[in-house]
């Protein structure tokens, strides 16, 4: 899901940096430096890379990542309430995971079946929990209080924590961020002025927008760019 930088620079910025409660700003800034360091002389190279890669490749680790997310997403939907969606993205699951090669093909989107994407956060956010502070993690990103203590949760519903294996787990966990990464680079050109201030600012309207499930959010432009993120 949402593994390590940027993951959230995909609407525009309509919430004004002095608006959102980031207290911890110089130490948030640093963070946000040392992350820009290991992205500009590691990730990026290697994501412009993969990025050359042929398309239908590109597209079947997508949909394998994606596909391991659905347990995590049915989960959340349960603790949501949201019976109806929970059954859809399990039968997703279960669809893509045996005539879909174990997720390398999206067979379900096809008969209908919607991809949605939930977390330990956002039913959080849906329980009331607030956000709290805004954090930039180190190597993780853009993050808030309540996403920081929503993370061991969402790890344990993760299919990949199961692995026994731990460099099979560590591979997947590395290809899984550069893949998130190349999916990024197309968007980059998205960032204007200060860089941290606009990371900010698209982080907490995303996340507004993503616990709100896009309802009473009237931004074009943010649902295009959900759409490319999660195609």
């Amino acid at each position: 899901m949402k593994f390590l930088i940027f993951s959230f620079l995909i609407s525009a910025s309509v919430i004004l940096a002095e608006d959102i409660n980031d207290p911890f700003e110089d130490l948030n800034r640093l963070s946000f430096e040392f992350n820009e360091s290991i992205d500009a002389n590691i990730l990026k190279p290697i994501a412009q890379s993969y990025s050359k890669s042929p398309r239908f490749l590109k597209k079947g680790v997508t949909n394998f990542f994606d596909n391991l997310e659905e347990v995590d997403t049915t989960v959340n939907q349960l603790l949501q309430g949201k019976v109806g969606y929970a059954a859809n993205d399990l039968t997703r699951f279960i669809i893509n995971s045996t005539i879909g090669l174990g997720g390398i093909l999206d067979v379900a989107t096809p008969l209908g079946l919607k991809r949605h994407e939930e977390d330990f956060s956002q039913t959080l956010a849906v329980w009331g929990v607030p956000s709290g502070p805004y954090i930039m993690l180190p190597l993780l990103g853009p993050s808030s209080v309540r996403d920081v203590f929503s993370r061991p949760v969402s790890s344990i519903l993760s299919v990949t924590f199961h692995m026994t294996e731990s460099d099979v787990n560590i591979a997947l966990k590395a290809v899984d961020a550069l893949e998130t990464r190349e999916r990024l680079l197309e968007i980059e050109s998205l960032i204007y002025g200060d860089r941290y201030d606009f990371v900010k600012d698209s982080y907490v309207q995303y996340m507004i927008y993503e616990v709100s499930d896009g309802e009473n959010v009237i931004d074009e432009f943010v649902d295009d760019m959900d759409d490319f993120l999660i195609e």
